[in-house]
């Protein structure tokens, strides 16, 4: 491995300014994130594309998550200023071309360039951090990190509706091109890291390989039971073509030079538990907070943007415990306290959700979805930390990206298996609700198949009360099937070795820099 020529001394003014390039292109996408999502319902109405909505989140989530495999280890080989300023650049170009789309699918085209970008705005600059900042400094960095997510978590949403509601869709996209040019200047100024060049040829075979796979259990969770019957030619179809490929690809990870995905990582303890955990707290996440917006909105007839800001409280917990548990890592170097603490108020919250029903106040949802926020966020980026202490410095952006890639994929399959349990129960209570009322169902026409919100909202006393009691009956068995995932995480977490966290960044532990006196 050979490396390009770069300034040499590490510097503590010198992370400060790479740690500022890093957050620009975080807080562009973050943003992007926000505001997005309370303007989806708006953008998929004007382009006619609410019989394929789905794909709004499917095409992002599947760009994401097979990028971010390939970003961790080219980074590892070509290093990452190129890389990152590659995804920023994407990430304003597709945001340029989204805001100009007169076609659904040209939209959901440009939404998946997006992903491809953000994927490894995140992977990139997680690695980053653990090549310029010890493992047992990285703390430091947890509270101006939460503030750009906090910033961005709270005012995303608001202008998101206001963009939605008065000026214009189109300038949830427009707004990234001078935040995503700043980012990019900033980035081309003062993230002065070293390029490499590899000594062995990259595992293209095996990146074609985890994308194929990647793709297919996206698409199978996202299908299945949905779009179609699981015992359907196509769904059968895509269960065969996993079931061959992923062998395929272990077999070649296995024979490869420089792995995509290194199987000798599988052999440490840290990076095992970490990642099992990541996996479980994915899944927990993106399911507990997949359906509670649409049952708040059916419950309070608040409108879309609305419901999403009232989650705000989860992210709010979520990155106020980060700061906290990362800070207190970072004083006293232990840290096997935070991750079963976390794991346990998550339990904590789940147990409380499931006490949800059709008269619970907006703002007990709100509290909470605050609680299991709290426990997340002692968990969701200490682990990436306790990642990238375990592995060789060589492994810091394939560990990092592997350890996303598994808890993005916990979520898809949580979202779908969860997903499948309300929508099935759901359909059994609504029509039961409407069996109970024909009178009211009679006398307003209204069809159980299309229950907007704001039509809810009008509906008699006894049916309204019936279809929000049957969104309510069908979301909380949701949290309880969720709660001995959470028993098998605390079981995880417990098992977390201790390991001294180090206290030489990657870049020094590789030769490439060396840290300045006093730095």
């Amino acid at each position: 491995m050979t490396t390009d020529s770069a300034p040499n001394v590490m510097t503590q003014r010198r992370i400060w300014l790479i740690f500022g390039a890093l957050s620009a292109g975080l807080f562009l996408a973050s943003l992007d994130q926000m505001i997005t999502g309370a303007a989806m319902p708006t953008i998929v109405g004007q382009l006619g594309g609410v019989p394929h909505m789905a794909w709004t989140t499917t095409a992002y989530l599947l760009a994401t998550t097979i990028v971010m495999p390939m970003y961790g280890k080219f980074g590892d080989l070509f290093g990452r200023r190129r890389l990152f300023l590659f995804a920023i650049a994407v990430f304003t170009a597709a945001s340029v071309g989204a805001a100009m789309s007169t076609g659904f699918w040209e939209f959901i085209a440009f939404r998946a360039l997006q992903g491809v970008g953000g994927g490894g705005l995140m992977i990139l600059a997680q690695a980053t951090m653990a090549d310029v900042v010890p493992a047992k400094d990285l703390g430091k960095y947890g509270a101006p990190m939460g503030a750009i997510f906090g910033l961005t978590a709270v005012g995303g949403p608001v202008l998101g509706g206001q963009f939605a509601d008065h000026i214009g869709w189109r300038w949830c996209f427009w707004i990234n091109v001078p935040i995503g040019l700043a980012a990019l200047v900033i980035a081309a100024r003062y993230l002065t890291i070293p390029n490499k060049r590899p000594a062995v040829r990259p595992d293209y075979t095996g990146a074609a390989l985890m994308s194929v796979a990647t793709t297919l259990l996206i698409l199978i969770s996202d299908w299945g039971g949905k779009r179609y019957g699981w015992g359907t030619p196509a769904m059968l179809g895509l269960i065969c073509a996993v079931a061959v490929v992923i062998p395929v690809f272990l077999v070649v990870e296995s024979r490869a030079v420089e792995p995509m995905l290194p199987l000798r990582l599988f052999r440490d303890r840290t990076f095992v538990t970490t990642t099992v955990l990541g996996f479980i707290m994915g899944l927990v996440m993106f399911a507990s907070v997949a359906f509670v917006p649409t049952f708040l909105q059916m419950a309070t007839g608040v409108s879309a943007s609305r419901s999403g800001l009232l989650s705000i409280p989860m992210t709010v917990g979520m990155f106020a415990t980060v700061s906290i548990s990362l800070g207190a890592v970072t004083r006293t170097g232990r840290y096997r306290l935070y991750p079963p603490l976390g794991v346990a108020i998550i339990g904590i919250g789940m147990g409380w959700m499931t006490r949800l029903d059709a008269h619970t106040s907006q703002w007990t949802v709100s509290a909470m979805l605050f609680v299991v926020g709290c426990g997340l966020g002692m968990v969701m980026q200490l682990t990436v930390l306790l990642v990238q202490n375990a592995v060789p410095p060589t492994d810091i952006g394939t560990a990092t990206s592997a350890n996303n890639y598994f808890r993005e994929m916990g979520g898809a399959l949580g979202v779908a298996v969860f997903g499948a349990i309300f929508t099935h129960r759901l359909t059994g209570d609504l029509t039961a609700a409407f069996r109970a009322h024909p009178r009211e169902v009679l006398g307003t026409g209204v069809d159980p198949a299309a229950l907007p919100p704001a039509l809810v909202a009008r509906l008699p006393q006894g049916l309204r009360d019936a279809i929000v009691g049957a969104y309510a009956d069908a979301l909380v068995p949701v949290f309880g099937y969720l709660l001995p995932a959470v028993a098998v995480a605390l079981l995880v977490a417990l098992l977390i070795p201790n390991i001294p966290l180090k206290s030489e960044s990657g870049l020094v532990a590789r030769r490439e820099v060396v840290r300045a006196d006093g730095g």
